[in-house]
């Protein structure tokens, strides 16, 4: 064994070198054997260690690269080839430095003491290593350490790595607009109607909300242009049916409430309108004008943490509250009594109404009575004010606002309000207020319970009796009041039967006439609405809608009493009249009546054959068509309604005058 003189020069190398020597070669090989083996383990997963002349001409190679690869950045399918090459030839230098282990375990089996035997031109590499201790070595270390970081470095290069996630992102990123496209391709343009399928098959699983509000986008579209937009084969009704199916599972409406609406509104303003609904009101204040002004209030509100502005050019008492920081409920201004919270639609009865001061006025419905203390601010607690209140339970509300609005002109009762006639007298009020009970079909964002509550027996049963109330507030009113002799009346409700409707029942029992209800807002009521035609007056009528106007849906109207005669109004008159005329007409046109198959046979029997021949030369009769009734013209109708009132009027004189006659000539006779 030859070793470098640096080594041989040190007595601990001399010592160690004279206790091998000493060891038998056959134990040495059985003891270097696992040692080996588990080298070899480690190899697999660590590059083969090049030679001094192998690694300058890798270092060489590995700069040559860098600069090419800088002028040109890889693309990832080049990046993943080279890594996988490099992954190829490691494990293929591990199973060959495996094949070399293998086979020199072998080999030092076989040999016993003479393959035993350490030499350097042997296979034993880490005896090499352990015992070639040179400036080779040092330098191969450096340059290990040198090539180990060039591939470090190659692996986790930055630069490479960025480029790679970049182009992976871009990737995934055409793939899903690729799908987006594909998916719009498969979706039809034009709108299709779902079948009776696959409607059951909606039925059958949860609700597709996203499906149901873009099914409904959908058909409004179509609806509003109709012969442009609609699919072939379909009607407007099946569009219009499927409409009220999915607002009804979408929005939570019953059959009843979302037929109406679809019959009130057209498609677009119909959507508005449900929107509208399922949004709050804007809070509103009502300023007392008893005990304060409304710009001192607002001013005092204000510093107390409430946002609020005056409510709008209409109403002089109004504010709207848009954020609190303070319950607005319960300040020590609301406990004083400065101000009521009242919804600004409660305001336009009372300003319709218009009361004045030192009159006699009935609220028949007054709890929980933000409209009878808004009446006595206005008539600056003079006259008189009658609360009723039928239900018991709501008069505890209705007095303790009254208190505390500081309320001193009104008298507070609990009865039916259709006999208050009969407790407070006929003809004996200046002014009548009737916010009649209804189905509160207009403030659904308040009570959302009524989307599927009210059904239209109900709504039969409300209009019942608001036209038995609505009679009794006219019987109340005394028509030669100088002041008043007015009635107004209003409902929370959109329903045509329970506004438009009551109104034209009154208008033909008693003697009454629309007059301005003194609004500049509002849209008129209906004149006619479906198959029903009513009075033309109606359109004096006021109809508030929340996506109109931004509060509860409200309908308003005020009659002006005629005269206190009871019977029926001489415009009712005239259109029996009217009726009366079309049937005799109708009798007036002969309609030629055609014999009986009994007495044909009878007559063929018995008469002759002449007879016959002269029949049969006989000219048929002749049948006059039925002429279409045109009702008369409006003016006509107006005409004759003034004309029959002036009849009354002057019969009435008439009668009069011949009383006095005759009681004149009674008492003539009598003192004769």
């Amino acid at each position: 064994m030859i070793f470098p003189n640096k080594y041989t020069s040190q007595p601990f190398f001399r010592w160690v070198v004279a206790f091998v020597t000493t060891i038998p070669k056959s134990f040495l090989c059985n003891i270097y054997a696992p040692a080996v083996a588990s080298m070899a383990a480690k190899g697999k997963k660590s590059q083969k260690k090049p030679n001094r002349k192998e690694l300058v001409s890798v270092q060489s190679k590995k700069k040559d690269d860098i600069l090419s690869e800088s002028q040109k950045k890889p693309n990832r399918k080049e990046f993943v080839s080279v890594k996988s090459k490099k992954k190829d030839d490691i494990l293929s230098e591990s199973d060959m430095e495996d094949e070399e282990l293998e086979q020199q375990s072998v080999d030092s089996d076989e040999g016993g003491d003479s393959g035993s035997e350490i030499s350097l031109d042997g296979d034993d590499t880490l005896a090499r290593d352990f015992l070639d201790g040179s400036d080779d070595e040092v330098k191969g270390s450096d340059s290990d350490a040198e090539l180990d970081s060039d591939s470090d470095s190659d692996d986790h290069d930055p630069q490479t790595e960025s480029t790679a996630i970049d182009a992976a992102n871009r990737r995934i990123q055409q793939e899903g607009q690729d799908e987006l496209q594909l998916n719009i391709k498969e979706q039809p343009d034009e709108f299709r109607l779902p079948t009776q399928e696959e409607l059951e098959e909606e039925a059958r699983g949860p609700p597709d909300l996203t499906g149901l509000q873009q099914r409904i986008k959908e058909i409004v579209r179509i609806l509003s242009n109709f012969s442009a937009l609609r699919q072939e084969g379909a009607t407007r009704k099946q569009y219009i049916e499927q409409l009220k199916l999915d607002l009804g599972s979408y929005y939570g409406y019953n059959e009843f409430l979302i037929s109406s609406f679809v019959e009130m509104f057209p498609p677009v303003e119909l959507m508005e309108l449900i929107e509208a609904f399922e949004k709050p009101r804007p809070i509103t204040l009502r300023t007392n004008t008893l005990k304060t002004r409304r710009r001192d209030l607002a001013g005092v509100l204000l510093n107390r943490g409430i946002n609020l502005d005056p409510l709008s050019k209409w109403s002089k008492v109004g504010l709207v509250v848009y954020d609190h920081q303070v319950p607005y409920g319960a300040t020590p201004e609301y406990m004083a009594g400065h101000y009521m919270v009242q919804s600004a639609s409660s305001f336009l009865p009372v300003m319709a109404l218009a009361p004045q001061e030192k009159e006699r006025i009935v609220d028949m419905a007054a709890s929980p009575g933000g409209k009878t203390t808004y009446i006595a601010a206005l008539m600056k607690n003079t006259g008189i004010i009658y609360a009723n209140e039928m239900k018991e339970k709501r008069l505890s509300k209705l007095t303790s606002n009254l208190q505390r609005l500081g309320v001193t002109n009104t008298v507070v009762c609990s009865y039916d309000g259709r006999e208050l006639p009969k407790v407070l007298g006929h003809n004996t009020a200046d002014r009548v207020l009737l916010d009649a009970p209804c189905s509160g079909t207009g403030v659904i964002s308040k009570d959302e319970s009524v989307k599927t509550s009210k059904t239209a027996v109900d709504v039969q049963n409300f209009s019942r009796l608001q036209k038995e109330l609505i009679l009794a507030a006219i019987d109340m009113v005394d028509a030669n009041s100088k002041t008043g002799g007015y009635v107004v009346y209003s409902t929370c409700s959109m329903m045509v039967i329970e506004n438009e409707d009551v109104i034209d029942y009154a208008l033909k029992k008693r003697d009454v006439k629309l007059v301005p209800c003194g609004l500049d807002f509002g849209r008129p009521g209906f004149v006619r609405f479906r198959e029903r035609r009513f009075h033309p007056s109606l359109e004096k009528t006021r109809r508030f809608y929340p996506h109109v106007h931004n509060m509860d849906g409200f309908f308003v109207a005020k009659l002006k009493k005629m005269s206190n005669s009871k019977g029926v109004s001489a415009a009712s008159e005239v259109e029996q009249e009217v009726e009366e005329e079309e049937v005799s007409e109708m009798e007036e046109v002969e309609i030629p009546q055609q014999p009986q198959k009994k007495e044909l046979l009878k007559k063929k029997s018995t008469t002759k054959s002449n007879d016959l021949k002269r029949k049969f030369q006989d000219k048929p009769p002749t049948f006059e068509k039925r002429k279409k009734y045109k009702p008369p013209p409006r003016e006509e109708i107006s005409k004759a309604r003034e004309e029959k009132r002036e009849a009354l009027r002057e019969a009435k004189k008439k009668a009069t005058k011949q009383t006095k006659s005759s009681s004149t000539s009674k008492k003539g006779r009598e003192g004769v």
